[in-house]
């Protein structure tokens, strides 16, 4: 029940990433402007031996993303503010001493608090991002709502990366076809309109359970490249409605493509039921819109989703 290190009031104890080598240590580095690391005990919430302070690195502002690829150890980072982009260090050991090795992503005026994430994932590797350009969609001025981008990224030969444009400018494609055919979290989702996740209960054993909510007349969910096969029958859905509920349509390719499917989602005195009906036309690969409708009594917080599936 207290911080893992605390040195100093500000910025010197944040952004704390942790990586575990291959003979089983774990290493967590943190910190602005400074850099930090420390070596990790088995139960990962004490540590061995001294914080250590290193060298600084060039363009390091925080942020680090520390991970190990093919013999090489990376440490990349949000480098120096403002505006921010993504920079990068190389080295042979976990500890150091880095190379700094440039940039991953430039700055650009159109991003800061740019923490990377660098994952590998079914053959290819994903850098992610931080970004304003969705809370910007609705507001010119500045507050801290940023909203995560991802870009797919190659390394040379050489274990270096190859620079990337801004993600906006990043084509990526979809690594395989959606399965329906499955519980689906209702907050996967390639693209929503006025949603929000919430909590399904702090308090119970559930709590890490996200259901969507803020559900309002007219908005939606897109599900990209969904392959329904030889055709789907039914769709089921696990929605609770606190009032009078709404009706949830079922389109393909666009917002307001082929409907084929409708639930009425009635009232469910807020728990959680399940509601099913049947769909028609529904073959072959297809981008699936969740569309929701309210009707006279009510517009706004028509109802929450926990999952949908088909059948």
């Amino acid at each position: 029940n207290k911080p893992l290190v605390w040195q100093k009031e500000h910025w010197y104890d944040i952004d704390p990433t942790v990586y575990i080598d291959d003979d089983g240590q774990a290493y967590m580095y943190w910190g602005n402007p400074n850099l930090y690391c420390v070596k990790l005990n088995e139960d990962m919430i004490s540590y061995s031996g001294e914080i250590m302070e290193l060298p600084h690195i060039e363009d390091y502002q925080e942020g680090p993303w520390f991970y190990k690829r093919n013999g090489h150890y990376y440490l990349a980072f949000a480098s120096t503010c403002c505006p921010e982009g993504i920079g990068y260090a190389m080295s042979k050991n976990p500890l150091g001493p880095w190379e700094y090795k440039g940039h991953i992503m430039d700055h650009t005026p159109r991003t800061r608090g740019n923490h990377p994430g660098i994952i590998d994932y079914k053959g290819k590797s994903y850098c992610f991002g931080q970004n304003y350009d969705i809370f910007r969609l609705e507001t010119s001025r500045h507050a801290e709502r940023r909203s995560v981008s991802v870009a797919e990224m190659e390394y040379n030969p050489n274990g270096t990366i190859r620079m990337l444009p801004y993600f906006h400018e990043c084509k990526l494609e979809q690594i395989e076809k959606f399965n329906p055919y499955r519980k689906v979290e209702a907050e996967t989702m390639a693209w929503g309109f006025g949603l929000k996740t919430t909590p399904k209960n702090i308090w119970s054993h559930e709590r890490w359970n996200q259901l969507v909510t803020s559900i309002d007349d007219g908005e939606y969910l897109m599900v990209k490249g969904v392959d329904f096969g030889k055709g789907a029958k039914t769709f089921k859905v696990s929605a609770s409605a606190h009032l009078y509920g709404g009706i949830l349509e079922i389109h393909i390719d666009q917002k307001d493509g082929p409907c084929v499917g409708t639930v009425n989602i009635s009232h469910t005195k807020s728990e959680l039921r399940e509601f099913t009906t049947s769909v028609v036309n529904l073959n072959g690969v297809h981008d699936l819109y969740l569309v929701f409708k309210g009707g006279k009594e009510l517009k706004k917080n028509l109802f929450m989703l926990d999952w949908w599936a088909f059948e």
